[in-house]
């Protein structure tokens, strides 16, 4: 269990993420480190990186790995990034983090100290990497994750461009045809009244309609855009549009996949680090969704219970034929952690597979809607004359 102690360090107070059977225990360790605790209280651990937006941690693990690859020891390392960092948020955190390494703090201590910068997945990779003496194979298995995590969300932004860039194109042209090319040909055909077929007198209708109430349209469209993105920013909302698309089955399908390449890689990280699998599962409970959240729950008193790792998540329904028989291979041969990273990777293959046989699917198909509904337009815009060219023939 995690708890969150506050303690002195000198005239200093300071928090201290420490993991612990009981609050004693976490009173003990924090003594061991030379701090006096003057308040304990449990938290609900959390290794998901939420990466403050004033410290780049990606770019600072990539710094320091090159830093320590060159030959400098790690205070030497610290020392270079303050010298040459201008801002000034990210350049306090690191002199905080360099002056307790100057108080012969360890690296993993010093993090801890600035639970708001540094997650405890981070820190927890750190901690092992000081029982192996291998800083630089840590920060650089942390850099691997944090740019697989983003592999993923990059591909499908980039897949989502072309069709997004094609949607606007395509409604302002529309727009253009019904608030100004339609108005024109109304006043053309005014005088003929009821001659003209249904279809195309209700098209000039609406496109009079727009043209008398642009501002109000205009109005309308950034509100309801305002409004879309203010419900996305709201976390009720948002979660309620998230449990709507699950419902539908082709994209609930490839969201329960996201959500498991997550999860593993996640969990995998926290076992390679040194976590306990009970622990590491109560950490990583905030990347699912409440149905997936009550199954991982379901696997964890399966594990507690002593029951094989393999055997809870597929119980549960956290993993798949391919996945279970990785899962299997990994606990025959000791590394859980591992495989469950291989079984996110084969997850994100999945994914990028069918996120590319969608976008060829999905750009000519949208392509063909908008080039019909503009054809559409043009066409009843025409009939009349047609119609006219007919009768005179």
């Amino acid at each position: 269990m995690d708890f969150q102690v506050k303690a002195l360090s000198g005239r200093e107070i300071v928090l201290l993420n420490i993991s612990a059977a009981h609050a004693d225990d976490a009173s003990a360790q924090a003594k061991a480190r030379g701090f006096s605790p003057i308040g304990i209280k449990a938290k609900s651990t959390s290794f998901i990186h939420t990466e403050s937006k004033k410290f780049p941690l990606t770019l600072f693990s990539q710094e320091l790995l090159a830093l320590l690859e060159a030959g400098l020891n790690l205070v030497e390392a610290i020392e270079t990034l303050v010298e040459k960092e201008s801002r000034s948020e990210v350049k306090r955190a690191l002199n905080l983090l360099l002056q307790s390494l100057y108080e012969g703090q360890t690296f993993s201590a010093a993090l801890e100290l600035q639970p708001n910068v540094f997650p405890v997945l981070y820190i927890a990779t750190v901690r092992a990497s000081e029982k192996t003496g291998d800083l630089p194979e840590s920060l650089t298995r942390y850099v691997a994750y944090e740019n697989q995590l983003g592999v993923l969300k990059k591909k499908i932004v980039s897949a989502s461009i072309y069709p997004i860039l094609l949607m606007a194109v395509g409604g302002l042209v529309i727009l253009f045809l019904m608030g100004f090319v339609v108005p024109k040909f109304s006043k053309i055909y005014e005088d003929t009244g009821g001659d003209l077929p249904f279809l195309s007198q209700l098209l000039l209708a609406w496109g009079v309609f727009l043209e008398g109430h642009s501002k109000q349209l205009l109005i309308g469209i950034i509100l309801a855009v305002m409004g879309f993105g203010y419900a996305l920013s709201r976390p009720a909302l948002r979660k309620w549009f998230i449990q709507l698309l699950w419902r539908i089955p082709a994209i609930g399908k490839r969201l329960r996949v996201f959500q498991l390449a997550r999860f593993y890689r996640t969990l995998g990280m926290l076992l390679k680090g040194g976590a306990p699998i009970i622990t590491a599962l109560g950490s990583v409970a905030g990347l699912l969704d409440a149905v997936m959240q009550t199954k991982m729950k379901q696997a964890l008193v399966a594990i507690q219970q002593g029951q094989l790792i393999s055997n809870a998540m597929d119980l549960a329904g956290l993993t798949t034929p391919v996945a279970l028989r990785m899962l299997r291979v990994g606990e025959r041969s000791g590394k859980i952690g591992d495989m469950m990273e291989r079984v996110a990777a084969f997850y994100d293959d999945e994914l990028s597979r069918w996120i590319d046989w969608f976008t060829r699917l999905f750009e000519p198909l949208l392509m063909l809607l908008i080039g019909l509904v503009i054809g559409v337009v043009v066409l009843l815009l025409y009939m009349p004359i047609f119609e006219l060219a007919g009768s005179i023939q």
